[in-house]
């Protein structure tokens, strides 16, 4: 029951680290109103929140290393409710985007020490299935935030809609206090030098991990920016709110990545990973016909790909990077959103020159490279088991 009650916290976890983070991407109109600014100038405030979680993200471990996991958590959740607060209630454009800097500054010290305190309380084969459900409690956190703010928004305005966003991170975060334990890891102080850890982090598997990260969300953020311009167009013509309503398909994303979860506890996260590279690349050569059915399931399959590609990543830099673990998953974070900075630049010339199939060939292309770092760098669980069996150095906490 104990452990049950420890991976529903670790779902929360994951819930409350990306339930504020593209809680403004769906009323930029909104913003652009009251601030009078251009739609595209308000979605600095999205902007702004990834650029935090970016910068803050590779010092978590320093920052954090003299506290518990658990208390650090929990008081990033709690916390991450009054930067919502605060831009929901801010008087100018400026105040309002430094609100959303300071709601992206809190949310690396929930994600990369919620992947950490994972791997000190599980082993190695148990630890992916649980990564897996802390995916699955970030998807539903991002569809959350998207969903409830644009659904609100319609009916209270948008500074109450976010009100009640800040109401939920609250909530979750007085409920992650009461069902997370303490991880109980020990780390003396002095036991591992900065310049060990950057040593561990510097190996050629976890830097491989950093570019599989910005690889990864590369291709999500190509797919979810070009697919609009795609179905806003004919023979489609979705509208703003149907266009917005795409984004149920990250649901499916909450029940298949605990369950791929369970799968690498006996094959280990390359394999799935190398499996997870192959359905986002026929998920994505899925949505090539003027089918919105075909373009649905593709979307749901490349979308479930990326989200256990990423829970994968976590549970393999976890381990790699042992003794610096934490410091390893915070860089992964900003690797993970330069590369999605990238994915809605670098597709344009294709797209200008080829549309949607271009679009495709750069997803293709980006998931292509993230499976041959997977390939080459991660070692398979049978070799890494034999090393171990032979003398070589278990893992310590990070």
């Amino acid at each position: 029951m104990k452990d049950q009650s420890i991976r529903a916290a670790v779902f929360l976890c994951g819930f409350a680290a990306f339930i504020n983070l593209y809680a403004t991407q769906g009323i930029l109109r909104e913003l652009a109103v009251t601030f009078g600014v251009s739609a595209e100038r308000a979605g600095q405030g999205v902007s702004a929140t990834t650029l935090a979680v970016a910068i803050i993200a590779p010092f978590v471990g320093t920052l954090a290393a003299r506290f518990d996991r658990r208390n650090v958590i929990v008081a990033a959740a709690l916390a991450s409710a009054l930067p919502v607060v605060w831009s929901a209630h801010a008087p100018g454009f400026a105040s309002f985007l430094t609100a959303r800097f300071a709601a992206g500054a809190l949310m690396p010290f929930i994600f990369a020490l919620s992947i950490s305190y994972i791997a000190e309380r599980y082993p190695r084969e148990r630890a992916t299935e649980v990564s897996a459900i802390f995916v699955a409690g970030t998807t539903l956190g991002g569809f959350a935030g998207r969903f409830v703010t644009n659904l609100l928004t319609s009916m209270l305005g948008w500074r109450h809609a976010l009100d009640v966003v800040a109401v939920l991170s609250f909530a979750t975060g007085l409920a992650i206090f009461a069902r997370l334990p303490a991880s109980g890891a020990v780390r003396a102080h002095g036991s591992s030098t900065t310049k060990t850890q950057w040593k561990r982090v510097m190996r050629g598997p976890v830097l491989a991990s950093f570019a599989v990260g910005a690889c990864v969300l590369a291709s999500q953020v190509a797919t979810f920016t070009f697919v609009g311009l795609r179905l806003a167009r004919g023979p489609f013509g979705f509208s703003t709110a149907g266009i917005g309503a795409i984004y149920a398909v990250f649901l499916v994303a909450v029940v298949v990545t605990p369950i791929s979860g369970r799968i690498a506890r006996h094959r280990g996260p390359r394999d799935l990973a190398l499996a997870a590279v192959g359905l986002a690349i026929a998920g994505s050569l899925l949505t090539l016909p003027d089918s919105v059915g075909a373009i649905l399931a593709g979307l749901a399959l490349g979308s479930t790909a990326v989200f256990v590609e990423q829970a994968c990543a976590n549970a393999y830099i976890s381990h790699a990077a042992a003794g610096a673990r934490t410091t390893a998953i915070g860089i992964y974070l900003s690797c993970y959103y330069f590369g999605g900075s990238l994915g809605s630049v670098l597709p344009i010339p294709a797209w200008h020159r080829w549309g949607w199939a271009g679009c495709v060939a750069f997803v293709v292309a980006a998931q292509a490279l993230a499976g041959l770092l997977v390939f080459a760098f991660w070692r398979p669980e049978r070799a890494a088991a034999g090393r171990a069996a032979r003398g070589a150095p278990g893992r310590s906490p990070g």
